[in-house]
């Protein structure tokens, strides 16, 4: 029930991201193509990749909550991460590649800005769009990263569809307001020029945002252990069993809600076989109650004294 409530508390922040960006989008294109600017071309790219990201993870979300099977029987939890890291591409090339490639071709061939009040409005009209959408996307984060910071809880999440929206966001409204800087310099002082740098520095900007989200998810991609706490925990668990000593697990996550785990035990050669198993139950009983995403506990087992 917790997961259910958690899927759909995410799904909640990428519908509301996606409306958003879309609006945001078209609007954008529009003045875009009334002003000749660069500037806020590149930030309707930015929003009209931002859209498909979000259902890119929703697709992610989706596939990733189909049972295991034969050939897959870690079940899908893997293809949250295998989209994230797509999205992460798309930002990078789709967003930040070609808002650099529309900052250097206006640099190269500029055009004289119609700059009109449509410009300022619809820049201010996605500031609010966006920052509705950044609150409600902060809120679902706050309730995953407790009391770390923002930069650690993100080096430390297990599910990149929890910050990216986020990142996303924040990029958004930063960009914003480089292209209001941009496009009120190029009309103050009559320097087109800084429209297309603004461009620029929107691109520049996504591609470091991609950069950060796709070096996470390649993390968890090739395979991230279980949190420290986590891995600490479950060594406790069964070293409270009496006979029994555990070393340090080995953790991995097959996706956000779904750990593998690989426990060494050195056990008293005076346990027999009977309660060595009724033993290996009662850990696995215990990980599991206080570690729901703990799906399976595997054992290896030596006599203590041969340690």
């Amino acid at each position: 029930m917790q997961q259910t409530v958690r899927v759909s508390g995410k799904r909640v922040t990428i519908y509301a991201a996606i409306a958003a960006n879309l609006a945001i989008a078209t609007t954008k294109f529009i003045a875009a193509a009334a002003t000749h600017s660069g500037a806020l071309f590149s930030e309707g790219l930015h929003s009209l990749v931002d859209t498909g990201d979000g259902l890119l993870l929703l697709l992610g979300l989706h596939l990733s909550h189909r049972p295991a099977t034969p050939r897959h029987p870690y079940g899908h939890g893997l293809e949250v991460y295998f989209w994230s890291m797509v999205v992460a591409m798309a930002i990078f090339g789709m967003g930040g590649g070609l808002s650099i490639y529309q900052g250097i071709h206006h640099i190269l061939e500029p055009h004289a800005l119609a700059i009109t009040m449509w410009s300022y409005g619809v820049l201010a009209f996605a500031f609010v769009f966006e920052a509705i959408s950044w609150v409600i996307a902060m809120r679902g984060f706050g309730r995953a990263r407790g009391r770390r910071s923002i930069w650690q809880a993100i080096r430390r999440s297990k599910d990149p569809t929890t910050f990216i929206v986020v990142l996303e966001d924040s990029a958004a409204l930063i960009g914003v307001m480089i292209a209001a800087v941009g496009i009120t310099v190029a009309h103050v002082f009559a320097a087109p020029i800084a429209d297309s740098i603004a461009s620029i520095l929107i691109g520049l900007l996504l591609c470091a945002v991609a950069t950060i989200l796709g070096r996470e998810t390649w993390s968890l991609l090739t395979g991230e252990a279980a949190s420290p706490d986590v891995v600490r925990s479950i060594r406790d668990i069964a070293k409270e069993h009496g006979g029994v000593d555990a070393s340090e697990p080995r953790t991995m996550h097959f996706g956000p809600d779904l750990v593998h785990v690989d426990l060494d035990v050195h056990i008293d050669p005076s346990i027999s076989g009977r309660e060595l198993l009724d033993r290996a139950q009662r850990i696995e009983t215990a990980v599991r109650e206080r570690h729901p995403s703990v799906r399976r506990v595997s054992f290896r087992f030596a006599e203590l004294s041969s340690r």
